[in-house]
């Protein structure tokens, strides 16, 4: 697909908040939450917020390409230390809060960070347990001790030129962010994304997207965390577009900030749209209206899917009519009564759930991309959604599938390469072309339909990537544990299926006074799982919480060559243990 705007190329993130704010210096350009209420912040304001911080971090020595990183939770200063850093002309690298002290040393120290932002002191506690074994990390600041205010107080005699010069340094070509994703080997890889992958994919999604992003009250409630490049993507397509953006990192109670902030598009991961669904049919069941509620679902569903063949019977209709007086209204007046549109990444979205929504008269647009295309690739537009797809590229982005049916991608969106990582970069670019690790296939009108996934990445419901092989290998260090598969993708939360080792196991046990013990007596021994459960627990301490092992079953039978279900090489034939176990695994998440 040929971009739509071309753009000129000395632009960069940098001009955004300036352009803005003369173009329109009293639009209301955020809604910020505070003490239960929502306070606006014009074009203006956020315009000055972000150059006052800007020379702030000019005046604590923040050199232009200098890299700082950010650990905190979805909120608005997230947002302005994100735009002043580009003022500023440095490189912010996105930390999620949930990371564990091993996985911010990693960060800081292939990024090169030079100052790291956290929002809270137990994020310091963590950033001061990762700084024991770096050096070049200059700085740490608080966002809870007010530490944002005292690098704008330091900033007082940096003048006007000296941020315009930092402006004027940067254009589409620089490196605008450092964004790290979970590698195979457990090493995650910092993708480098220039002003352009942003600035130019926010544009054409713009000039795509005008049902969505062109009316005067298009606004957005970002909850992700914006640590995720997804949630990153849509806040510079926000700011470009010149649209309301609000902040919520409360995702308990997001329904009751959908209320208050009303916003007309919002995006998520499916597992969001399947706890909506959820607790909109406990609430029904709990009221004596279960029967009710799945009558009106089936309706929703089958409306929608007679929008597809262009004629919906009369009978469907008439109860369409009736069940969005009584059901639908109340489900959009708990979304916020004005959600027209909800943009679902990071995960595939059932078939079900896409037709529910549209049904209830909230389309979701149903995208596909990876950090390394600067999230999405593809998108389901307004005027053609074909559910059960991740749509047609985005213009300005182009697919193929290759032979062995892997989709690549090239275009606006694709990363520069990988930080300081050349075999990395050579091996998932060629002439171009982003290899993605997926399989699928393009229709005829070149709508995407991802059928399958090559690498071994995990992504949850929650649309969280997760490299299991760094906690199977903790795992499989300790002496009771044979061999382990972690298992997730497209569940709730991570889980395992652990082996015991049968060599090991006849010592250990005389060691802690159990005597004999066969495997199938050991697997299900309260010491036994007790001391797996602590080496689960040590494994968890290399990822962040979402990443994290949350229930084991202990197997009956090892991995082995003979059974097929390991290679001469010892590794792991994922496909054939996920079906040979299928009943294991759904056992995970049954309760």
């Amino acid at each position: 697909m040929p971009r739509l705007i071309e753009g000129n190329p000395t632009d960069s993130l940098a001009d955004l908040p300036g352009r803005n704010a003369d173009k329109d210096p009293q639009r209301v350009a955020f809604s910020v939450k505070e003490s239960g209420a929502w306070r606006d912040v014009t074009a203006a304001q956020f315009n000055l917020e972000v150059r006052a911080l800007a020379k702030g971090l000019i005046a604590q020595g923040l050199e232009p390409g200098d890299r700082l990183s950010i650990m905190a939770r979805t909120r608005y200063e997230w947002t302005v230390l994100d735009f002043a850093t580009w003022v500023a002309g440095g490189v912010p690298v996105p930390i999620y809060e949930t990371s564990s002290a091993e996985q911010v040393e990693w960060i800081v120290k292939d990024s090169g960070t030079r100052f790291l932002v956290v929002e809270t002191t137990k994020h310091a506690a963590v950033a001061d347990e990762a700084r024991a074994n770096l050096t070049g990390l200059d700085q740490v600041f608080i966002i809870d001790n007010g530490d944002l205010d005292t690098i704008v107080a330091a900033g007082s005699d940096v003048t006007d030129e000296q941020l315009e010069e930092r402006i004027a340094g940067q254009d589409r070509a620089t490196i605008a962010t450092i964004i790290y994703t979970s590698g195979t080997t457990g090493r995650p890889k910092g993708c480098e994304l220039t002003h352009d992958n942003f600035l130019g994919l926010t544009e054409n999604t713009i000039a795509k997207l005008g049902d969505v992003l062109n009316k005067d009250d298009a606004s957005t409630l970002l909850f992700l965390p914006l640590a995720h490049v997804f949630a990153r993507f849509i806040e510079v397509l926000a700011v470009t577009a010149g649209r309301r953006m609000g902040h919520s990192a409360d995702i308990a109670n997001i329904l009751d900030d959908f209320q208050a902030f009303r916003p007309t598009f919002i995006l998520a991961v499916p597992r969001v749209f399947e706890k909506i669904y959820n607790k909109a049919n406990e609430t029904a069941v709990a009221g004596g209206k279960g029967k009710i509620f799945a009558r009106a679902s089936d309706v929703a569903i089958a409306w929608s899917e007679a929008q597809d063949t262009g004629s919906v019977p009369l009978k469907i209709k008439v109860q369409h009519a009736v069940f969005d007086k009584l059901v639908y209204s109340t489900l959009r007046a708990k979304m916020g009564d004005k959600v027209e549109y909800a943009v679902s990444g990071g995960a595939p979205l059932g078939t079900r759930l896409g037709h529910f929504f549209r049904g209830i008269g909230v389309t979701i647009l149903e995208g596909y991309g990876l950090t390394e295309t600067t999230a999405p690739a593809t998108v389901n537009i307004p005027g053609k959604v074909k559910i059960g797809t991740v749509g047609p590229p985005l213009p300005g982005v182009s697919l193929r599938i290759a032979d062995d049916g892997e989709v690549l991608i090239k275009g606006v969106n694709v990363l520069h390469g990988y930080h300081d990582n050349e075999k990395a970069t050579l091996e998932a670019l060629q002439d171009g072309w982003f290899s993605t690790g997926d399989l699928g296939e393009l229709d005829s009108d070149g709508y995407l339909k991802i059928t399958g996934r090559k690498k071994e990445i995990l992504v949850t419901a929650g649309g969280k990537n997760v490299a299991p092989g760094v906690l199977e290998d903790r795992l499989r260090a300790h002496p009771l544990i044979s061999q382990c598969l972690v298992v997730g993708d497209g569940k709730p939360f991570i889980a395992a299926l652990v082996t015991i080792d049968e060599e090991m196991l006849p010592g250990w046990a005389a060691n802690n006074g159990l005597g004999a013990l066969t495997v199938e007596q050991a697997r299900t021994n309260e010491s036994v799982l007790a001391e797996i459960q602590g080496a689960v627990d040590e494994a968890n301490k290399a990822v962040s919480k979402a990443e994290s092992i949350r229930k084991f079953s202990v197997l009956s039978e090892d991995f082995t060559e003979d059974n097929g279900t390991l290679t001469p090489s010892m590794k792991l034939k994922r496909n054939i243990i996920m079906r040979d176990f299928e009943d294991e695994v759904e056992a995970l998440y049954g309760s």
